[in-house]
């Protein structure tokens, strides 16, 4: 008995010791917990903050994939230039903007400065005209794939190769592509007839493939074997490669056929490449005519700059915008219709394992194509006032209503196809989008200056024909866009300092107007040497 009742005193002892005990740990676990929690919501308001720093309130409701991507992204501040604020810099600058008046407007004053001698086309000089061509070697297949000046690389790389060859070129066929969707056949786009006349001293051309040899290949030409051939070949490859293969077979068709050519080639075949882009290639006669008819209309509504006028080529349509995983508005409506036209145009391309998508680091770089409005605020730091005539040169602008109405603003003299021309001039031109790309090309090229916005093939090749026209000089203005993605990343920016840059800008293109080509150059962009000559200014 008393061992039993010292061993009910012990565990009498026992609990009373350790209900505090109890009661101290519950206490740590709740404080724990508390403190569990409170981190958990500081961390979920962080990621809140984050994505609406982003992504806007839309970006509050995004998927977890959106959410996943945001927390990877980094917190701190982006470098300057990342962000799309250019129209925070208009809201500042647009009552100075709209207040500028130029006296006289550079385009009544040309500041394009003549230099001691001046360039001259003399393609015929570098050429041999032959009294009659060397019996062929065989025809020559060929498939331009592209839009319109992609298109003009092909078919003049392809006299020239059938130049190397000494074969018959049969006029290219163009391939349909799921970005430009044009059905169009050559005839369509060029006058043929001018074509093969122009050529015929130098390389024969046929419009089609002779009875006889159409039906060794069933009369369907994708039977032809097809001699893939890579960019930029040298004659060399043509020479040991597909040569043997012509005369072995009486055809060779070579598909696609765009840069199949290196640019160094011996001079007479470099002369051939000047003689087709430059003189050979000449607009159908229906697209002529209209695109005539509107440069004069052009130019009556350019009466204020004595019918001068300023062309761009704006590279804003939807393809364009998605293509480049650029971000401007931000928000989901944006994201869905670039996400959609990439995949309607690319098919999984941008979702690849390994590809990285940097949007930030695209525009810093330069790479975004401009605004609309990015575009009116260069021009009038320029010194293009209100009284300016502004051609714009492009397809269906993305979000035209949102992005055109400031440049409309700044620019109220601003025409397009659909304000030269009616509906019926146009209607032969719908769903044609190389046949109204040259509508675009002949307007900007009779232009008193040119302004490229993002790099492609039609102001490459409108900088070498301006070249052509204008003794050797481009009349280009090409902006720097890595400056000026830093100036409209400054809302704060005053206008005084930000015109200041813009004609440096300006000054800076003209000087760079004028241009040799290099060895690795093109001569549809640098016709200087091989397709001019330079002669004593008279």
């Amino acid at each position: 008995m008393p061992v039993a009742a010292a061993a009910a005193s012990m565990r009498g002892i026992e609990s009373a010791g350790a209900r505090p005990a109890a009661r101290r740990l519950g206490r740590v676990l709740v404080g724990r917990r508390r403190r569990a929690a409170l981190l958990f919501l500081a961390l979920a308001y962080t990621v809140a903050m984050l994505m609406l720093a982003m992504f806007g309130d839309e970006g509050l409701v995004a998927d977890g994939g959106v959410v996943e991507a945001a927390l990877r992204r980094r917190v701190s501040p982006a470098p300057p230039g990342s962000v799309y604020r250019s129209h925070l810099v208009f809201e500042r600058l647009i009552p100075e903007m709209g207040a500028f008046i130029s006296r006289p407007n550079p385009l009544v004053t040309s500041h394009y400065k003549k230099i001691g001698k001046q360039w001259k086309p003399c393609i015929s000089k570098k050429l041999t005209d032959q009294s009659e061509l060397p019996s062929s070697n065989g025809f020559l297949v060929v498939e331009a794939n592209g839009g319109l000046n992609q298109q003009r690389i092909s078919i003049c790389d392809a006299i020239a190769v059938a130049r190397i060859l000494n074969a018959t070129l049969v006029t290219p066929a163009f391939h349909l592509n799921s970005v430009w969707r044009d059905s169009s056949k050559f005839g369509d786009i060029f006058d043929e007839d001018h074509f093969i006349e122009s050529l015929r001293k130098h390389v024969k051309v046929v419009k089609e493939l002779p009875e006889d040899v159409s039906l060794r290949f069933d009369h369907n030409i994708s039977t032809i074997p097809n001699m893939r051939t890579k960019a930029f070949s040298p004659p060399s490859y043509y020479l040991q490669e597909v040569l043997p293969k012509m005369l072995d077979l009486g055809a060779v068709r070579i598909a696609p056929f765009s840069n199949r050519l290196a640019h160094s080639v011996p001079s007479d075949v470099q002369a051939l490449r000047c003689l087709a882009n430059y003189e050979a290639l000449r607009f159908s006669e229906s697209i002529r005519i209209l695109a005539e008819n509107m440069v004069d209309r052009m130019i009556k509504r350019s009466s204020l700059t004595g019918g001068k006028y300023v062309s761009v080529h704006l590279r804003f349509e939807e393809d364009m915008v998605a293509f480049s995983c650029c971000i401007y508005a931000g928000d989901s409506k944006e994201r869905n219709a670039m996400e959609n036209a990439r995949e309607r145009s690319w098919r999984g391309k941008f979702h690849r394992p390994g590809r990285v998508i940097n949007p930030e680091a695209n525009r810093r770089n330069g790479r975004c194509p401009l605004t609309p409005l990015e575009v009116g605020m260069m021009l009038r730091g320029m010194g293009f006032d209100n009284t300016t005539s502004l051609y714009v040169a492009s397809g269906k602008i993305y979000n035209a209503e949102k992005y055109m109405t400031p440049l409309r603003q700044l620019f109220p003299l601003l025409q397009t196809k659909q304000t030269l021309a009616t509906s019926e001039e146009l209607a032969l031109f719908k769903g044609h989008s190389s046949r109204l790309a040259a509508l675009d090309y002949t307007i900007c090229l009779h232009s008193e200056v040119f302004v490229m916005t993002q790099g492609s093939n039609f102001p490459h090749f409108l900088m070498g024909h301006r070249r052509y026209m204008y003794g050797g000089h481009a009349k280009t203005i090409k902006p720097d866009k890595r400056k000026l993605v830093q100036l409209f990343d400054n809302p704060n920016i005053r206008w005084d300092r930000f015109k200041h840059h813009m004609q440096d800008m300006r000054r800076h293109s003209e000087t760079k107007g004028f241009g040799l080509r290099k060895p690795q150059e093109s001569i549809y962009n640098l016709p200087m040497p091989d397709c001019m000559c330079q002669e004593a200014e008279a």
